[in-house]
């Protein structure tokens, strides 16, 4: 059930991605009113596609310029295929250009906050006030646009700040997938729903009955195993699973060594209480270790959590008999951030360890029933199946699990120091009422020493790093507002109680630029 396209809808969205740094922030808008929609290389063929039943394109924003002779372009066929089109910013210069019209560098250049005025007698600006709020990002501008489009909106820096044509084409010059443009989730949901006519269909029950008839269709009668690590994702995929196919699945958890102070135990406990599927628990925490001696690349850290997985799940199958599947809480957002095709414009992230890391010659094939959901959506498919409130909301833990929280090479004691560290930092936010208001709550212990002092005599311990983020999805994230109180309880409490470590800092970083992980 690996597939490049997701064939469960009746209609969608396709978000052509030209290097935006917001292409993910597009897709959520979509998902969010209610229509599903991928993102796809601006060298997709309609071959491709055109099982996703589209309804209508967004072409995104990016870096280049389309005068410039290496500039990414759209195919033909998204001009040629009478389907309705959106360009921003990048896109719509694309569009323009391809239509005729001219396209220079500006010599006024906007960034930032903008006053829109609008017309308002076009669709795209329905229910938008005459005068609105947008972010601009942008050097290059429309100066001539072709014969059959019309300028429905401008600013005080750019003439042509939105056009469109009988044809429904349209451009913005504007970013409405951002917050900063106040009525910009308005203006997408008018261009998918009065202008491609869509319906809201991307709903969590529909994509269960399709989930699981793809799921039952799939394997049939067939042996499944699921790799059951204690995060939500799993914990979901596997209820769908089980839901599909019954006692032919079988669930693995597998401690890594990797994990939280009495996590293991807890999980075990939790699954054992909540889920009716069959569970196996199995320690392989020296293998794992063994693994990573001496590895200290955060890539390489991936790719070998990733393949040692799959070597135990190829073992414990053969135990089983005849396995086929092997079931993994891979998500959209994992997907998007492994990217490595050669025809994309946007730059991989990090390997997560269930996409990019996994073995090229493993035994077998994958089960991924929430491939193309992102986070909120997959609690949102949680609580559709009555899945406890203890599951769905457990904050996310990554696969390699503290191995990318240690900076350097991984060893029992360095993990020790962590998971002294991390508790005190999850006993605090949870005493505090802020676990179930944080996206993640988390230590990093990182290779630093400094030197401190400790009852009149000099000390040189770790630096442990707070990590605490808020977010919707993860594709991006801002760092919390943590009261005083709360950090200068953490702070008091790690230097007392872990005695290896003298300095803690709080990580102010948003995602962009950084990412939620610090490996």
């Amino acid at each position: 059930m690996t597939n490049n396209r997701y064939s469960g809808q009746k209609e969608s969205i396709l978000v052509i991605d030209f290097g935006s740094q917001y292409s993910r922030l597009i897709a959520r808008a979509i998902r969010e009113s209610r229509v599903y929609c991928e993102i796809i290389s601006h060298e997709a063929t309609w071959e491709s596609v055109k099982t996703l039943n589209p309804k209508g394109i967004i072409m995104s924003g990016g870096p280049a310029s389309v005068y410039d002779a290496d500039s990414p372009k759209a195919q033909p066929w998204v001009y040629e295929s009478g389907l309705p089109v959106l360009g921003i910013c990048y896109g719509m210069q694309l569009l323009i250009s391809y239509m005729g019209g001219k396209v220079q560098s500006s010599d006024k250049q906007e960034y930032g906050n903008a006053v829109l005025d609008v017309n308002t007698n076009s669709k795209l600006f329905s229910n938008v006030s005459t005068t609105s709020n947008v972010w601009m990002s942008h050097g290059d501008q429309v100066v001539e646009i072709p014969n059959e489009f019309e300028i429905l909106a401008s600013t005080d820096n750019t003439k042509i700040a939105a056009v469109g044509s009988r044809k429904k084409m349209y451009g913005i010059q504007f970013h409405p997938e951002v917050k900063h443009t106040l009525e910009g989730q308005q203006i997408i949901k008018n261009f998918i729903h009065e202008i491609c006519g869509c319906s809201n269909l991307w709903t969590a029950s529909n994509f269960i009955l399709h989930a699981i008839d793809d799921i039952k269709s799939k394997v049939g009668n067939g042996k499944v195993i699921c790799a059951l690590s204690g995060g939500v994702d799993s914990a979901v995929a596997a209820t769908l699973v089980h839901r599909a196919v019954g006692d032919q699945l079988t669930c693995i958890f597998v401690d890594n060594g990797l994990m939280r102070r009495e996590e293991p135990e807890r999980l075990i406990a939790t699954f054992s209480r909540t889920m009716k599927a069959n569970i196996v628990a199995i320690d392989e925490s020296e293998r794992f270790l063994n693994r990573l001696e001496g590895v200290t690349d955060p890539e390489e850290k991936r790719i070998g959590v990733g393949e040692e997985f799959i070597r135990v799940f190829e073992r414990e199958a053969r135990k089983l008999g005849q396995v086929q599947f092997l079931v993994q809480g891979t998500t959209y957002p994992d997907v998007i951030e492994s990217e490595t095709s050669n025809d994309s414009v946007s730059a991989k992230i990090k390997t997560h360890h269930n996409v990019g890391g996994l073995p090229k010659d493993m035994d077998l094939d994958l089960l991924e029933p929430i491939r193309f959901l992102f986070k909120d959506e997959v609690r949102e498919v949680g609580r559709a199946l009555g899945m406890s409130d203890e599951v769905v909301n457990r904050q996310p833990f990554p696969g390699p699990g503290l191995a990318i929280r240690i900076i350097g090479e991984v060893t029992p004691q360095k993990l020790d120091i962590l998971r002294e560290a991390d508790w005190v930092v999850m006993d605090e936010i949870k005493s505090h009422g802020l676990y179930s208001k944080l996206w993640q709550s988390f230590a990093v212990l990182t290779n630093i020493h400094s030197v401190g002092v400790s009852g009149d005599y000099r000390t040189y311990g770790y630096v442990i790093g707070i990590r605490a983020v808020n977010s919707e999805e993860a594709m991006t994230a801002d760092w919390a507002k943590l009261p005083q109180e709360v950090l200068g309880s953490i702070s008091t409490r790690i230097t007392n109680e872990v005695p290896e470590v003298n300095r803690v800092v709080y990580d102010i970083t948003s995602k962009p630029p950084g990412t939620i992980e610090w490996e």
